[in-house]
């Protein structure tokens, strides 16, 4: 299974500058939670805003760039080819940056999605790419308010892919 695990502000931002936009701790470690012992995807420049490898994970970074060789991670030129180095895993994720959620959601690679509803609205200078909601289904939403570690309110929302009756 390829999951996609994103967490999202009301107009579509997911970063800023290269940044997470927001303080949610509540998000920060359900990402932990639910990738720890996985693989985790994600774009070159995801993998430099995080800057070091991520514990008891297994990143693998894309990029075109033949001559980048970061230590402690796998590298794949193509979605394809990551797709490849993770194919072993009962559930790997995908971690953005946009360019990476909007091909993987383009060319269907994706099985389900960890979205993080962050509701406000945010500037920022990446966004998340729209999705078809007749596509996906709603298995879980749930809701959470602001608190000392979380200054916006928020919704964890998990979606499958719907799949046709019989298949």
């Amino acid at each position: 299974m390829i999951s996609l695990i994103a967490a999202v502000s009301e107009n579509g931002v997911i970063g800023s500058d290269n940044h997470l936009p927001w303080r949610l701790s509540s998000d920060l470690q359900r990402f932990k939670a639910l990738t720890m012992g996985h693989h985790l995807i994600v774009g070159r420049k995801t993998f430099q805003s995080i800057g070091r490898e991520l514990p008891g994970r297994q990143l693998v970074v894309l990029s075109r760039d033949a001559a980048y060789r970061p230590s402690g991670v796998q590298v794949a030129r193509s979605l394809p080819e990551a797709l490849a180095l993770v194919s072993g895993d009962n559930e790997a994720f995908i971690g953005g940056g946009s360019e990476l959620f909007k091909e993987a959601l383009e060319h269907e690679h994706v099985d389900r999605l960890y979205l993080t509803i962050v509701h406000a609205e945010v500037q920022g200078d990446s966004f998340f790419p729209d999705i078809d909601s007749a596509e996906w289904e709603t298995r879980s939403s749930e809701l959470h308010p602001v608190d000392e570690k979380n200054e916006y309110p928020f919704t964890f929302q998990v979606l499958d892919r719907a799949r046709e009756r019989g298949t």
